[in-house]
């Protein structure tokens, strides 16, 4: 098998992981959790988002929250922007590192942003430009990369059209998400090695849910395609207010813990992560998606899975 030696892991769970939750976490647990993921091994994390608080209850703490995270000088700290005005909010904590996002279905990004893919990418390349002067860290997800809830499956020539829009833009990332985890591993092969053959100057990430159970399979596949850079969720919590019945982003844990397995440097420390899980399953009163969290004794000394896990971390 073709693999890297080592994978970055993006946390996403303190926004993308809990911004469905119908609970509202308060600003102090969401804290607690930034803090002890900050503490794991992991230099990369969505922390919040300054989004419509109509539609995103669970954010409305977003200004609050980013202020008040002991930022750690090795961690990047990101923040979901949908506009303009999600910049100027951000601007103002001092985030360094945003997330923008446009869909590659029509349907889905006007019941997103209420715009069309094109005025998305107008009003957007404006505020790109904005951060770069800023010297900001632009991230740029691509929203249904493989599939949308509303129109079906997505033609790969439609999301490479954006990759290459975005390049245009200079951003530093692109994500594509399968945002509703509807991709199978054949395609998400075949769209990450087109994507990579485009020799984009930006970095190339790859996001996916679960709904289907396939994000383990569709994560081999991009591994395998030369992807390194994977967005995940602790405890596997995760979904779209604008995807419904889709499920969470892939687990943290477990996807850390099938690298380890496979002899893959992520840099992450298993037990501190395991603590995560411990923290989120307390904040929220749904079932987590994640699996490790379900083994008794895990931890055992008879148990030679951590000791292979602690190995290779």
């Amino acid at each position: 098998m073709n693999l890297p030696k080592r994978v970055e892991i993006i946390e996403s769970g303190p926004r993308d992981g809990i911004q469905n939750e119908k609970i509202f976490i308060p600003t102090d647990s969401k804290l607690q959790l930034i803090h002890a993921l900050s503490e794991t091994g992991i230099k990369r994390m969505e922390a919040t988002s300054f989004v419509s608080p109509k539609h995103v209850p669970q954010m409305v703490d977003g200004a609050e929250v980013f202020r008040n995270i002991n930022k750690r000088e090795d961690v990047q700290y990101m923040t979901l922007i949908p506009n303009k005005r999600g910049f100027d909010l951000a601007k103002d904590v001092g985030a360094t590192s945003l997330a923008l996002f446009v869909a590659a279905s029509e349907t889905f990004n006007k019941k997103n942003v209420r715009m069309s893919i094109e005025e998305s990418l107008f009003q957007l390349s404006s505020v790109v430009e904005e951060a770069k002067n800023e010297n900001m860290f632009i991230r740029f997800h691509i929203s249904t990369a493989f599939y949308c809830p509303y129109e079906g499956p997505v033609q790969e020539g439609t999301t490479l059209g954006l990759v290459h829009a975005l390049e245009k833009l200079n951003v530093d990332e692109i994500v594509l998400c399968d945002t509703i985890g509807r991709a199978n591993p054949k395609q998400v092969y075949n769209l990450f090695g087109k994507t990579l053959d485009l020799s984009p100057t930006a970095k190339i990430a790859a996001h996916f849910h679960d709904t289907y159970g396939l994000s383990k399979a569709n994560s081999l596949a991009a591994l395998q395609a030369g992807i390194t850079s994977f967005d995940t969720s602790i405890g596997g919590l995760g979904g779209c207010p604008f995807a419904p019945g889709a499920a969470g982003n892939d687990a943290t844990e477990d996807f850390v813990f099938m690298l380890h397995e496979m002899g893959i440097e992520t840099g992450i420390d298993f037990d501190k992560l395991m603590h995560c899980v411990t923290l989120i399953k307390k904040m929220t009163n749904r079932t987590l998606t994640g699996h490790l969290h379900k083994i008794e004794n895990l931890y055992s000394p008879e148990n030679n899975t951590n000791d292979i896990v602690k190995q290779n971390s």
